[in-house]
This record gives C-alpha cells, sequence and structure tokens, in this order.
C-alpha cells in the first residue's frame, strides 16, 4: 500500500508539473493561435491527469472530475504538423484569399453621421473632443473601426444591406501591403496572373423575405 501511496503521490506531482509547464507556454505564446508549444504542454497535461485519474480509480475506486482520455503522443504531433525534424507536408501548399464586398443604402445620412459620432464619441477619452464625421464614407469606416473590424460592425439600422458576394481564390503570394498606396483602391484586390478563383458565392439579403411575399400572394 505503501508504494501504492507513493506511486500516486509521483503522479500527482506530474500533473502539477504538466499544469505549471501548460501555463508557462500559454503566457508565453500571449494569445497566439495553434502554437506549438502549448498544444504539446496541453498533451503532457492531459495525459498526466488521465494517468493519476486511472491509478486514483485502481487504489481506491475514486475518480476526479476530469473527463479526459488518453492522446497518442504520435498522434498529437502528426494532428499539430510539429514533428521535431520533419517539415510538414501539406496537399495545398497555398495561400488563400478571400474578397467580400457587400453594398449598402443609405436611408438618412444625418442619422447614419450621428450613429458614427456617438460610436467616435464611446472611443475617445472623456478629455479630448472628438473630431466631427464628416460624410457617408467616414462614418462607415468609423463604425468599422469603433466595432471588431469585420462587416457585422454595420448591422445598424441606418444600413440597409444590399446585395455582396464574397469569392474565394488560391493565390500564389500573399498580398504586400507596402507595396501600395494607401489611396490605391484597385491594387490590393486585383487578381494575378496566376491566381485560382476556387469559387463565389453571392449574398442576397432580402431575397428569403421577397420569395416568402411571393408566395403569400
Amino acid at each position: 500500500m505503501t508504494d501504492q501511496h507513493g506511486e500516486l503521490d509521483a503522479a500527482l506531482e506530474r500533473v502539477i508539473d504538466a499544469a505549471r509547464a501548460h501555463l508557462a507556454a500559454v503566457r508565453a505564446a500571449q494569445g497566439r493561435i495553434d502554437d506549438d508549444a502549448v498544444w504539446q504542454a496541453y498533451v503532457n497535461l492531459n495525459n498526466a491527469s488521465f494517468a493519476y485519474d486511472e491509478q486514483l480509480l485502481d487504489a481506491f475506486g475514486e475518480v476526479t472530475p476530469w473527463d479526459v482520455e488518453s492522446i497518442d503522443p504520435d498522434e498529437a504531433d502528426e494532428r499539430f504538423g510539429a514533428v521535431e525534424g520533419v517539415e510538414a507536408t501539406d496537399p495545398h501548399p497555398r495561400v488563400i484569399s478571400v474578397r467580400q464586398r457587400r453594398d449598402y443604402r443609405v436611408p438618412s445620412v444625418s442619422a447614419l453621421i450621428r450613429a458614427a459620432e456617438a460610436a467616435r464619441r464611446e472611443g475617445t477619452p472623456e478629455e479630448d473632443e472628438p473630431a466631427p464625421v464628416e460624410g457617408v464614407g467616414e462614418a462607415v469606416l468609423e463604425l468599422l473601426q469603433s466595432g471588431d473590424g469585420s462587416l457585422s460592425a454595420l448591422d445598424v439600422p441606418e444600413l440597409e444591406p444590399l446585395d455582396g458576394l464574397v469569392m474565394v481564390s488560391e493565390v500564389g503570394t500573399p498580398v504586400d501591403l507596402e507595396s501600395f498606396d494607401d489611396d490605391d483602391p484597385l491594387g490590393p484586390f486585383q487578381p494575378a496572373a496566376d491566381d485560382r478563383l476556387v469559387g463565389r458565392l453571392d449574398e442576397h439579403p432580402f431575397l428569403e423575405l421577397d420569395e416568402e411575399h411571393d408566395h403569400a400572394h
């Protein structure tokens, strides 16, 4: 029983060490997505927890609240593409470009500008006076900047979405923003000769409502 207790203590220490290593990896990654060190630390913590849970069950018929399954480290490395010394292979080693356009109708210019000025005011320190929003384009840009930068920031009553589209292409090289002027409206969106259009998704925000209206009549 003494040896069994010692093995349990050692298994618990491995869980604690793995948890500390995982926390250190998370802190070092600083929010990076799919960080290799975080993933490896996660696998180690998972397996240490699983091993402790199994030993606790064998010794005392008790379990922990950790509902985990063992992860094969080799399979984990293959899944993450991080086998040391082996270059990950990818059947599609291309860059994917997603281009999106959506048009909007502005029912009231003054209402849109007021909404943008309210958004700008919220993001301005109290001791500063925000600059006025001048024009429809600046209003839309302010709403995007004040939101999360995606088109969902434009889901406001002051804008009526019209048709739009999304185009997905395989491209040879990623866009180099430094090679285009800030006022260049075409360059960053111009497809290169070797780009391949994968598909296009058309967006009709009012199509479903129109169809329901037609069926009702």
